[in-house]
Formats: structure tokens, C-alpha cells, sequence
């Protein structure tokens, strides 16, 4: 197990330089452009989900969702902006397929709390001692 995730830590950025030499081999510095580019869209994504959490979050609380739907697009946003940071063409295509996924939509279409399901009795309540 060990082994194995240090072969994962040292192989991917490995990957990385292996197919980033090789596209810089075929196309010349429109890769560099890419890669200055990705990285400023990655920081704006961050920015974005940094701002964006706290009014998904509350928006959610406002439609009766559970908030970690919120909690986990942002940290979609997040991971996906991180790896458009890191300079590489695999963790730039992870991270677009990262972005373009479907989020978790069953817990999108639950029941609100405040339409439970079930019988209203309204009435007056008196203690008794």
C-alpha cells in the first residue's frame, strides 16, 4: 500500500513532464500559453468558490437542501481550480472533467424539511401538574 502511493506521487508528476515535453515538441510555446492561462483560470476559480460558498450555502439552507450539497460543489470548484494550477495537460483535462460532472443530484432533489409529510393537529396545549 505504501509503495503504492508513493509510485502514484512520484508517476504523476512524471506523467505530467513526459506528455508536457512531448506536446511542447509538436506545438512550441502555444503550450506555455496554455499553461499561463490555465493557471489564471484556476485562481479564478478559487476566488470564486471562496466568495460563491457562503451564498450557495445559504441558499440551500433557504430551499430546505442538505448544505453539504453546497460544501461539496465549492470543494469541486476548489480541487478543480488547483489542478488547472498545476502546471500539466493531465491534471488541465482532470480538472475540466472535474468541472464538467454532473453533481449529486439526490440529495438536490430531497424532501424539504418544512414540507414533512404526514397529519397537522392544531390545538391548545395546557400543563398539568
Amino acid at each position: 500500500m505504501r509503495f503504492l502511493l508513493i509510485g502514484i506521487l512520484l508517476g504523476f508528476p512524471l506523467l505530467e513532464a513526459v506528455v508536457l515535453v512531448r506536446l511542447a515538441n509538436t506545438l512550441g510555446w502555444w503550450v506555455l500559453a496554455w499553461m499561463l492561462l490555465s493557471a489564471c483560470a484556476g485562481m479564478a476559480l478559487i476566488k470564486e468558490a471562496r466568495f460563491a460558498m457562503l451564498a450557495r450555502l445559504a441558499a440551500g439552507l433557504a430551499h430546505g437542501e442538505f448544505p453539504i450539497v453546497a460544501l461539496t460543489d465549492s470543494a469541486r470548484t476548489v480541487l478543480a481550480g488547483l489542478l488547472l494550477i498545476f502546471p500539466g495537460v493531465v491534471s488541465d483535462f482532470i480538472a475540466i472533467t472535474l468541472l464538467l460532472l454532473p453533481g449529486p443530484r439526490l440529495a438536490k432533489q430531497a424532501v424539504p424539511r418544512r414540507a414533512a409529510q404526514g397529519v397537522l393537529i392544531e390545538g391548545e396545549f395546557r400543563r398539568s401538574r
